[in-house]
């Protein structure tokens, strides 16, 4: 997939849609965070070679990486292309979480695929989330997970100092994930 601003370079800006809860929406592009948020990076290698770049870049364009790691996806479309509006489900039964985002920024590239979706009103947290794979020059391919958040509720308020670790811990299971798909996707 490779979807074009008009300049050739494979990234698509969303707007319209639902508001964003927050200001400076696809910051997670370039790894930048703005003051007030907390922050994450998070890097997984996946393996080497185009094809594992491909299949990576692939299961997490096509919401695949998350629906592999149990997470109910509901979105408007079947990638994550700018402006489709998606809820993340967490957990099971009475106890799911539900979270409304829309994707911010995509790009599919010769060395860099990803998206960053920004939070829509209802989700817990106030922010952005980025899933980007990346093949260095040496063809070492990359999952890096970059957000930054700040609680939107008075739940996550109250959790305090125990969301960044979850938050640590799901982009490392993302991370995981992804390698075992790139691998069996090879």
């Amino acid at each position: 997939m490779s979807e074009h601003d008009g300049g050739g370079n494979g990234r698509r800006d969303g707007g319209g849609g639902p508001a964003l809860t927050y200001t400076g929406a696809g910051a997670t592009r370039e790894g930048r965070f703005p003051p007030g948020f907390g922050r994450l990076r998070v890097r997984t290698r996946l393996g080497s070679g185009t094809a594992v770049f491909e299949a990576a870049a692939e299961a997490v364009l096509s919401w695949r990486m998350h629906r592999a790691m149990g997470v109910e996806i509901a979105a408007d479309g079947p990638r994550a292309d700018p402006g489709v509006r998606v809820v993340v489900g967490l957990g099971v039964g009475r106890l799911r979480l539900r979270a409304p985002c829309r994707v911010v920024w995509s790009e599919h590239g010769g060395r860099r695929a990803g998206f960053g979706y920004g939070t829509l009103a209802g989700h817990p947290q106030s922010g952005e989330e980025a899933f980007v794979v990346e093949r260095a020059d040496d063809g070492t391919v990359w999952l890096e997970v970059r957000a930054f958040s700040r609680p939107g509720v008075w739940w996550t308020r109250a959790a305090g100092p125990l969301v960044p670790p979850l938050q640590r811990l799901y982009a490392r299971w993302c991370g995981v994930t992804l390698r075992r798909l790139a691998r069996k996707g090879r």
